[in-house]
């Protein structure tokens, strides 16, 4: 089974030469707990789109609305011989919304925070951390891949 789930990474500009981006600290998920992670993240349901699992997410998990979602990338995810399900990740950028984000889940998120692009806080969960690299390094390529 293939499992697909969308993230958004919510970026602000300081001034041209700093990029944030807005992390939560995961806690109480039985996943990736303690590391930093997109402030809005989730699987897509059936019937429903990436994009509008983006939006929903980021209702859910730090009230905001109105998202203007960029496309950064697909990231075909695995862990080899483990017996997981496949993964596909779709992520996103969102520069404007409406709305202060805010923790809305305080049993799953410890921390709310805006980090400089080059200055990301440690650990971040690897896969995340594949396209937040990418991001500052100013070319996201359209398909990633993680855990071949």
């Amino acid at each position: 089974m293939v499992v697909p789930a969308s993230y958004v990474f919510f970026l602000r500009e300081i001034d041209r030469a700093v990029t944030e981006v807005l992390l939560q600290l995961r806690r109480g998920t039985g996943y990736m707990d303690e590391h930093w992670a997109a402030a809005a993240a989730g699987h897509v349901e059936r019937g429903e789109t990436a994009e509008a699992a983006a939006r929903r997410e980021a209702q859910e998990e730090v009230d905001v609305a109105d998202l203007g979602l960029e496309f950064l990338t697909a990231m075909q995810r695995t862990a080899h011989d483990l017996p997981i399900d496949e993964r596909i990740d779709f992520f996103f950028a969102s520069r404007s919304w409406s709305g202060e984000p805010r923790i809305v889940e305080p049993a799953k998120c410890a921390d709310l925070r805006w980090f400089p692009l080059d200055a990301l806080p440690e650990p971040v969960v690897p896969h995340e951390l594949v396209v937040l690299e990418a991001l500052r390094a100013g070319a996201v390529p359209p398909l990633t891949h993680h855990g071949f």
